[in-house]
């Protein structure tokens, strides 16, 4: 593997596994508010949510530029504290966490659908409290859920091609990812060697963190289960 092919990896590596961590908090926030609570404007979070699902990546990344970029409302703001997304890396992570969200919120939302209240009800009625509750009945019940969410999300950030190039460009070494870079090597004269080689190793990742998934659900459950 020549050094452009490693950078490519490591870097799509490094936005996919920051996309993902950062979404987390989020979007399991987000799966509960949904899951478990009625309130006017309901559907509305929830088309907002997966809205980037049914949008062009293109347009996604269009959203993204006007409000992110370097005179964007949000942008403009974060720039002067020193966090700048436009055609960076960052913003790259960004693109990828958009793109990733609604997946991973709807993983753990099925988690959360899943849990049986009377198994809550009956923590609060021992004593617990919301927070207790949540924290040592209903986060282990819906872990496979969330690591499954996660995967997923990982998958999709490693993917993501449209909202990326549309909102941080192309730029080698800075926001070439994967995806990016394949496309980039099947425009050049000779680079076809080169984007198979990427796409081997795109499907390859992808495969083990499937096989990842099951394996670590399939044990997470388990250890639910003997709770």
């Amino acid at each position: 593997m020549d050094v452009i092919v490693w950078s490519v990896v490591a870097l799509s590596l490094k936005v996919a596994l920051v996309a993902t961590v950062a979404s987390l908090p989020l979007a399991l926030v987000v799966a509960v508010v949904l899951s478990r609570l009625r309130f006017p404007g309901h559907a509305l979070l929830n088309v907002a949510v997966h809205l980037p699902l049914i949008l062009p990546p293109v347009v996604t990344g269009y959203f993204l530029l006007v409000l992110f970029g370097r005179r964007g409302p949000i942008g403009a703001w974060l720039a002067d504290i020193g966090i700048v997304f436009a055609f960076n890396w960052t913003g790259a992570a960004l693109a990828a966490a958009v793109m990733a969200f609604p997946l991973m919120v709807r993983s753990i939302r099925l988690a959360v659908d899943a849990v049986d209240v009377r198994v809550e009800a009956a923590s609060r009625n021992l004593g617990a409290g919301p927070a207790a509750t949540f924290a040592f009945v209903t986060l282990p019940l819906i872990a496979p859920g969330i690591l499954a969410g996660m995967v997923v999300a990982f998958a999709k950030a490693l993917g993501e091609f449209g909202a990326t190039i549309t909102f941080v460009s192309n730029i080698p070494g800075e926001t070439r990812t994967l995806p990016l870079a394949i496309y980039t090597e099947l425009q050049v004269p000779g680079g076809e060697e080169r984007a198979l080689v990427l796409v081997a190793i795109s499907v390859g990742i992808s495969v083990v963190a499937l096989l990842g998934s099951e394996i670590l659900a399939t044990r997470t459950a388990r250890w639910v289960g003997g709770q």
